[in-house]
């Protein structure tokens, strides 16, 4: 169920500047999040997505614009502060998993409770829950190199989870992904979302991965222009980002 507002955006302004031209990213974008959204960010290539992500995810300061977490600014705080912040409060998935390929799937999840000085017993308990959330547990002594793309998904993703963030902000999940992959994948975004009340926002390029979202912002030349809520039916949400995809130029993808 959704509950408070969470994020809340204001005037977000990006901007380069290489040999004396300005290269506009970004330009005041306003967005609120709430507790328990299921938001995706779409556009075309170049558009601003996985920047916005970033900024919102505190990974880059914005040139200008304001991001409160719960009423907080974060970019008021110092760099030690905003790294805390970000390990308290924030889990990431990336397209290409980011998984250290010398340490076993087991590991990999416990990762971040083991560089926040978890006791061994609370690890092996969240680590044994989270892999039976994402059906990883036959999986758990292998290493990276012996699972499929989709399994190390569910693997970032559980290690996204595993320290209880207050969001979720994933990057083109299912890009490296085939399709029954990407379906698995989004069932368990969708059951993360639900069950859990895991706060997700994703940026994808496949409008049958936004169909998974409650919310979809499409963003082009830096701005957002348009906003779709779902109904609670997918079939007719991806109906609908289908026909703004194919009226404003956008990627269109069939559900295979």
């Amino acid at each position: 169920m959704e509950g408070e507002k969470m994020i809340k955006a204001e005037k977000l302004k990006k901007e380069f500047r290489v040999h004396g031209n300005v290269f506009k990213i970004l330009e005041d974008i306003d967005i609120e999040i709430n507790d328990g959204e299921f938001i995706a960010i779409m556009g075309p290539s170049g558009a601003g997505k996985s920047t916005l992500l970033n900024i919102l995810s505190t990974i880059e300061r914005p040139t200008s614009g304001s991001v409160k977490y719960d009423g907080k600014e974060v970019f008021n705080m110092k760099n030690k502060e905003i790294s805390k912040f970000r390990k308290d409060n924030i889990g990431f998935i990336f397209q290409d998993y980011n998984l250290i390929d010398s340490m076993s799937i087991e590991d990999n999840i416990a990762l971040p409770m083991v560089i926040s000085g978890e006791n061994y017993k609370k690890i092996e308990k969240e680590v044994d829950k989270y892999a039976g959330f994402f059906n990883l547990n036959p999986q758990l002594k292998k290493y990276p190199i012996e699972l499929s793309g989709g399994q190390k998904q569910k693997v970032a993703a559980a290690r996204a989870l595993i320290s209880d963030p207050k969001v979720i902000f994933a990057d083109e999940p299912t890009g490296a992904l085939d399709s029954k992959s990407s379906v698995e994948l989004l069932n368990c975004f969708k059951k993360m979302n639900d069950e859990l009340g895991k706060t997700i926002v994703m940026v994808t390029h496949d409008s049958f991965a936004a169909s998974y979202a409650k919310k979809v912002l499409f963003i082009k030349d830096g701005k957002i222009n348009m906003q779709l809520n779902s109904s609670g039916n997918r079939k007719e949400f991806f109906d609908s980002i289908m026909t703004v995809l194919s009226s404003t130029g956008g990627a269109v993808n069939e559900i295979v």
